[in-house]
């Protein structure tokens, strides 16, 4: 694994926190729907006004590629990411004003593991590696672990 790809992931997750707790702020004045709402629309914007450029630049390809032929006879199963978005905004914006930064991205960490498993068992018929179970057992672990409060 290269450092660029560490440092692009590292980045990625700095980036998916920050966008919680902002998200989150925005949500107490309005609504978990309404800032998922705004998240996305200026994620749109961003993204369409020289952010696909940008993108295209970095990771290869040109513009024309982000709407390859045969993109609108895809399956609609292939478009519910963008439908999971809004759940997993939304959701990240109503519970870390309830329970906090840290227990917001471990249940989500958790959930992307657990997801994960699941993934690679489905694409690799069911062969999955050791030390994958054991880290996403030790995540599972550290989420269980990290509820425990001090008696007292």
């Amino acid at each position: 694994m290269s450092t660029s790809a560490i440092l692009l992931a590292l980045l990625g997750g700095l980036c998916v926190g920050l966008s919680r707790q902002l998200n989150g702020r925005l949500s107490v004045g309005t609504s978990p729907m309404v800032s998922s709402f705004w998240n996305h629309l200026v994620g749109f914007l961003a993204l369409s006004t020289g952010g696909a450029l940008i993108g295209a630049i970095l990771f290869g390809g040109t513009v024309e590629a982000l709407i390859p032929a045969g993109a609108f006879s895809a399956p609609g199963y292939a478009y519910v990411g963008g439908a999971m978005g809004v759940i997993f905004v939304a959701a990240g914006s109503w519970l870390i004003v309830r329970i906090g930064a840290v227990a917001t991205a471990v249940f989500t960490i958790a959930g992307q593991m657990i997801s994960g498993v699941l993934v690679d068992l489905v694409h690799s018929a069911g062969q999955i590696g050791w030390p994958s179970l054991v880290g996403a057992a030790l995540i599972l672990a550290g989420v269980a672990l990290s509820q425990l409060r001090p008696r007292g």
